[in-house]
């Protein structure tokens, strides 16, 4: 009788294990299973995001307007769009941009001060030169600076030192392949000692290239919206 008992007990007990195992798993193959559609459906949108402002191998191997102020650089990035208006219609939008003046046609609450970057060409605006600042936040007066431009094919925006070196540049460069079409092309140049807020130099160029990625994409995307709308 008790060989009984104690066998009906040990039944028993494998029988809850057997059972606690099984939600276990099926616990896991849920999370598993919501985990994999989660990552799916992010690395989807990435891609998406991506391709909207994908530069080809072409444009990334291509020696662009401002490469030679900083021959060796530490990081590069490349961005392209192709807009459907002529490089006269889309140059405008670019002459104008800074915080203060047209915006940056990016996330304003990041980089304009909240104000909602302009929907129209200001005139007081277009008139540049080198040496002027398109401020990258409000109240900046020394980032970002026309190092170089060429009216309706090219604005190089640098970041330079106090010794005079070039720390970054940015350059914006517009051709017609097409006619009444524009492929903007943009390039980010990084030279060494380049840390931000302190950061070590491999934190800030991990960070800075998927925080320019974002804040590109958007200014982009915006800027074919405004060239293509027309508004004067």
């Amino acid at each position: 009788m008790h060989t009984l008992v104690r066998d009906n007990y040990h039944c028993g007990v494998c029988l809850r294990r057997v059972s606690l195992f099984e939600v276990t798993l099926r616990k896991k193959s849920k999370f598993i299973f919501v985990a994999t559609v989660i990552v799916a459906v992010l690395a989807g949108l990435a891609i998406h995001a991506n391709m909207q402002v994908h530069a080809t191998a072409a444009e990334n191997a291509r020696k662009l307007s401002g490469d030679e102020l900083i021959p060796n650089p530490i990081g590069v990035v490349n961005h392209a769009i192709t807009i459907h208006r002529p490089p006269p219609d889309v140059w405008p939008w670019l002459a104008q941009m800074g915080s203060g003046r047209a915006g940056w046609y990016s996330y304003d609450f990041i980089d304009n001060g909240g104000h909602r970057s302009t929907e129209r060409i200001l005139p007081e605006f277009q008139d540049i030169a080198v040496g002027s600042v398109f401020p990258a936040l409000p109240g900046a007066r020394d980032v970002f600076v026309v190092a170089q431009y060429e009216p309706e094919r090219s604005l190089v925006l640098c970041w330079r030192l106090p010794d005079g070196h070039y720390q970054t540049t940015w350059a914006f460069v517009l051709e017609q392949r097409q006619p009444g079409q524009t492929r903007l092309v943009v390039r980010g140049r990084v030279a060494s000692g380049y840390r931000p807020y302190g950061l070590p130099q491999w934190a800030a160029l991990l960070l800075g290239r998927a925080a320019h990625f974002i804040m590109q994409r958007k200014q982009l995307l915006s800027i074919r919206e405004r060239a293509e709308t027309g508004i004067p």
